[in-house]
């Protein structure tokens, strides 16, 4: 069947693998959409630190059940989406209820085989029940989570203002939970379409040029000098998180949803004398899954918010580099499989 892979660095291919072979408690999936995110994209950049390569990408599904066997809950036909993590169930972070980050967390696409292929079988609780949800929505569940969990680790008071750093899927989600949650959100990044996108989104959110050289002053100025009590990056830019530590209110917490590869580095007489909280925000748990079908299903949030490109899967080799480029104009792709 057909699958894409990311062979090397900046080297995705279409190849031929073998037809799942199920176990008793899996179910096998067609799969009918795949959601490009930056996780994809930094694999395909060589910067995501927990990749090994070769490996099939993609873990934002939306796909029709092909076979399940009876008394799941789930049937023939039926349209789903997947939790992507894998947890042992038995480490320190599980017994705590904290599957997200399992000591021996396998994330689908990442440390495992993922989901751009034509079909694929997996555990039965993996699965999201779809009704109600397109197939664009589908595949938007898991980054809202995503986001879902990074908010409510920030826990936000109402009338907090709130920095957003990065202004992609992940931080046009987390914008719009936090203003959700009452805070005043300012966005900020280097992509001027991006933050247009924002301001078309909502007319009560502030955007900053992240390229431009006085953003502490604008801060300043946007916060009547109190800088942001809840700074979340959702970039994966270590300049980005860097800086970050310069935009934070005394007694303010700094949140990271983006992830890259090298240390951070920070001055602790700055950071002690505000008394800031560092935490960092990884995966999602059901609960931040179920939040984010919720606001789907009632419209609160849209695809069309998110989804401005749609790849046929066999295009994916040849084209996947121009996601990475800022003039591609791109907010979500998605990858259509629908015909595999």
């Amino acid at each position: 069947m057909d699958t894409i892979i990311c062979h090397t660095p900046g080297v995705l291919q279409l190849i031929q693998t073998d037809e799942p072979r199920p176990h008793p408690t899996d179910a096998v999936l067609k799969i009918r959409q795949v959601g490009i995110c930056g996780t994809d994209l930094h694999a395909f950049k060589g910067v995501q630190p927990y990749f090994n390569y070769p490996r099939i990408l993609g873990h934002e599904l939306a796909a029709e059940v092909l076979h399940v066997l009876p008394g799941y809950g789930f049937e023939v036909g039926q349209l789903v989406t997947v939790k992507p993590y894998f947890h042992c169930g038995s480490c320190i972070a599980c017994r705590q209820g904290k599957t997200n980050c399992c000591v021996d967390m396998k994330v689908y696409g990442v440390h495992i085989d993922g989901g751009m292929r034509a079909r694929v079988s997996l555990p039965v609780s993996a699965l999201l029940n779809g009704d109600g949800l397109s197939v664009d929505g589908l595949s938007l569940v898991e980054p809202l989570a995503i986001a879902a969990h990074g908010v409510r680790r920030a826990a936000i008071q109402p009338g907090e203002c709130v920095l957003v750093m990065g202004a992609g899927p992940i931080g046009i989600s987390t914008m719009l939970l936090a203003q959700a949650a009452g805070a005043q959100v300012i966005i900020m990044d280097t992509n001027v379409y991006r933050l247009r996108h924002c301001e078309a989104l909502s007319d009560q959110v502030v955007t900053i040029d992240a390229s431009d050289v006085a953003i502490y002053q604008q801060l300043r100025h946007q916060t009547q000098g109190d800088m942001a009590s809840v700074v979340i990056d959702c970039t994966g830019s270590q300049l980005a998180i860097t800086n970050g530590f310069d935009y934070l209110a005394h007694g303010g917490r700094y949140v990271l949803i983006g992830l890259q590869q090298a240390n951070i580095a920070f001055s602790h007489p700055e950071f002690h004398k505000r008394e800031g909280t560092l935490l960092s925000s990884r995966n999602a748990l059901t609960e931040d899954f179920d939040q984010a079908i919720r606001l789907l299903r009632g419209g609160t949030i849209r695809p069309d918010m998110f989804i401005t490109h749609r790849i046929p899967y066999t295009e994916l080799p040849e084209s996947f580099a121009d996601l990475l480029k800022p003039s591609s104009g791109i907010i979500k792709a998605v990858a259509d499989f629908s015909e595999s």
